[in-house]
């Protein structure tokens, strides 16, 4: 199987880039992990101008990554759903994309084009810690799926 994590970042160091690689690792039995950051000026320039701007250069972004593969978008309004009904995002699928946005959201358009549209939570994250939360529960709906304790 494989996933793809995309979202709105500049490719920078972090220091949550051991935890990506660590949890990256545990998913590699069940799956290939690809994590795509894409920051195109176009987008720079639009958190200059407005928070519609800014989604719309979100979108032109992220337009060539939607389709084909089964699409997930984590978006605050979201559907708030547990462990298990993660795992299901996971099960008998060949491809899986996940979407993160940057700081302004996504516009409408691009969320229909979604197959689910999720939510983490009420609490506001940066892609960062989103991006890590997203990751182990990769790790957590596989566990779950294979019946490995882990998710206990």
């Amino acid at each position: 199987m494989k996933i793809e994590i995309v979202s709105i970042a500049k490719k920078e160091k972090s220091i949550y880039d051991p935890l990506y690689k660590e949890l990256t690792k545990m998913i590699s039995r069940f799956a290939k992990v690809t994590d795509t950051e894409i920051f195109p000026k176009d987008v720079a320039k639009s958190h200059t101008i407005s928070q519609s701007a800014s989604q719309q250069a979100y979108t032109k972004a992220l337009n060539p990554y939607i389709g084909k593969d089964f699409c997930v978008t984590l978006h605050p309004d979201g559907k708030l759903i547990d462990s298990f009904e993660f795992s299901k995002l996971l099960n008998d699928k060949m491809s899986v994309k996940f979407f993160i946005g940057g700081a302004y959201g996504f516009e409408d358009e691009f969320i229909k084009k979604s197959d689910k549209v999720i939510s983490l939570g009420k609490l506001t994250m940066s892609h960062k810690i989103a991006k890590a939360v997203l990751l182990e529960q990769i790790y957590r709906g596989f566990s779950i799926l294979s019946n490995h304790p882990y998710h206990k």
